[in-house]
């Protein structure tokens, strides 16, 4: 899966934070990153109910990580303008860049009434709308000021602690999966959760697999936006072993030594893959019914 040379990327759906101190924010509940943080929300829902709720801002009392050393966030739109600047080896952030124009794409033809989210590039902590947010929770959707962010050292973190490929499609899986929560504010399915986070059966849980879905529906409709050429199996074996890398029981399993379903909050490796293979082999969102 590449992306084709002459396609025209949109620097706009991007705001590129990298290297800024991130101070705190306000309240809200961020929507996990397909369990890409699923540590760190643990210890917040933890900090949260034993505490009634007044821990603080959301995300804000997860760890004391302050911004890294990086260097200051590049200007995207001088250095990230084609499809060939995607597939340039040393343009990571291009090619994440691609993957969002990509699927906000599809989806803005898909749902009427699509508006574009914009993904917020960042190192160490950052503000959200959802309060303040460390590298350590992982990607995630922000239902307030309705923007993804991600640091993209995560990225290597999918290979080196979950033990995921890194191939082109499980990179765009992340990015996704994430828009699929952007899918589920616009129709109202997020407010649906309410208090329901945990449990193998969780509205929380369900929610989480229906990402999975719609990051799938994308994959099937990704070569129809323009950006990218033909998805190969082995792209989607690529995608299929982030899912897995992700799910709740390995990564307990990984973390704790034990599997604990009563505390899931994003579904099992077996789970997510089989979610992202239906949206992928049906093309269909409305197969994605995982609530039902």
């Amino acid at each position: 899966m590449r992306f084709r040379p002459n396609a025209r990327l949109d620097p706009s759906q991007v705001e590129d934070v990298r290297g800024r101190s991130g101070g705190l924010g306000g309240g809200g509940i961020a929507v996990g990153g397909g369990g890409l943080g699923l540590v760190g929300l643990i210890i917040y829902i933890a900090i949260q109910l034993l505490s009634n709720g007044q821990a603080g801002g959301a995300l804000g009392p997860l760890d004391g990580s302050t911004v890294a050393a990086q260097p200051p966030g590049q200007v995207l739109g001088s250095d990230c303008q084609t499809g060939a600047d995607a597939n340039a080896n040393a343009k990571e952030d291009c090619r994440i860049l691609g993957y969002i124009n990509s699927v906000q794409a599809y989806w803005s033809k898909a749902l009427q009434g699509y508006t574009i989210s914009k993904t917020v590039f960042f190192t160490g902590s950052t503000d959200t709308g959802c309060g303040q947010a460390s590298t350590d929770v992982g990607p995630f959707y922000c239902p307030v000021d309705k923007k993804v962010y991600i640091d993209l050292g995560f990225l290597d973190e999918l290979r080196t602690r979950f033990g995921a490929s890194t191939g082109p499609l499980a990179q765009a899986y992340v990015l996704a999966h994430e828009y699929g929560h952007h899918v589920q504010d616009l129709v109202g399915t997020l407010d649906k959760i309410g208090n329901d986070r945990q449990g193998a059966n969780s509205a929380s849980v369900k929610t989480e697999l229906q990402a999975d879905c719609f990051a799938g529906v994308w994959a099937n409709h990704a070569e129809s936006t323009g950006y990218l050429t033909k998805i190969t199996p082995a792209d989607v074996k690529d995608a299929l072993s982030a899912a897995a890398a992700v799910g709740d029981d390995r990564i307990q399993q990984e973390t704790q030594g034990h599997v604990n379903p009563e505390t899931w909050t994003h579904g099992s490796s077996a789970e997510r893959e089989h979610w992202f293979t239906t949206g992928w082999q049906t093309g269909d969102a409305n197969k994605c019914n995982t609530l039902g």
